[in-house]
């Protein structure tokens, strides 16, 4: 044997026996294709249909909320189909585009906020035909776009009922998520609610009363701020006015939120 190969049998055997004693790589699995949104959007549809009943139906109407096409699902089957699908912001374009109210609050729940263009936020907003689909949009999907602010001031001058409604549910939703953009962002929107207060179609004037409540309840600071507004709407010589701002102090002084605000600053 050449003394070469001698010399370097033992870290041959050694070698030998690391490769024995290590795993085998295992080969990759094929990534699926992703699947035609056509296809997925069919499936939701057919999935909704199969699910809707005249009694959810029914307590849709009792609720106030109107569609011109509603299979009748209940918002829990929609959201447990939503965590199925996963975010898909194609489907959810396509979902909307069918004009299905269910496929419209599925696509709250796999849009995705950052792939929403600010075009596609007011097409949604203009097709707006209730409260449930108004505020589930709002705070399911649209108060996670960097677009959120912009379109709370864009859409409370709007004279149409439900996007006016939607500049005050979003503004609520957004503070009540409460992402760290601190108080200024807010402070500048208080004027807007304000300005709406007098507006006494049901669904604005709710949305108004619930943004001023929700943003006094972010800190002490907007809190002092939104308390000071609503005691001077409550003084106001309009109704309307009046109902906003005695609302909003009962809400703002209640225990409950009162303790919130002290956890926050504790």
């Amino acid at each position: 044997m050449p003394a070469s190969v001698a010399r370097n049998k033992p870290a041959a055997r050694k070698a030998a026996s690391k490769a024995k004693k290590a795993p085998a790589k295992r080969a990759s699995k094929p990534v699926a294709p992703a699947r035609p949104v056509p296809e997925l959007t069919a499936e939701a549809l057919a999935w909704l249909e199969s699910h809707g009943t005249k009694k959810t139906r029914d307590g849709m109407a009792r609720y106030g909320i109107t569609a011109a096409k509603a299979y009748g699902v209940t918002v829990g089957d929609i959201r447990r189909l939503g965590k199925q699908l996963g975010p898909n912001h194609g489907v959810a374009v396509a979902l909307w585009k069918t004009g299905v109210y269910e496929a419209r609050m599925l696509a709250a729940f796999v849009g995705e906020p950052e792939k929403l263009t600010a075009a596609q936020m007011d097409e949604w907003c203009r097709d707006f035909d209730s409260w449930a689909l108004c505020d589930t949009l709002c705070f399911g999907l649209f108060d996670r776009s960097p677009l959120a602010f912009d379109k709370v001031r864009t859409w409370a001058r709007s004279r149409e009922e439900f996007i006016k409604r939607a500049a005050f549910a979003l503004l609520s939703c957004l503070a009540l998520h409460g992402r760290g953009e601190g108080d200024a962002p807010y402070l500048g929107l208080l004027p807007l609610i304000e300005k709406a207060a007098t507006d006494d179609r049901n669904f604005v004037k709710k949305a108004v009363n619930w943004a001023l409540r929700s943003v006094g309840e972010r800190s002490r600071a907007l809190h002092a701020e939104a308390l000071s507004m609503a005691r001077r709407l409550a003084e106001s010589t309009d109704a309307t006015a009046r109902w906003v701002g005695k609302d909003a102090v009962k809400g703002l002084q209640s225990p409950a939120t009162l303790k919130r605000l002290t956890k926050k600053s504790g």
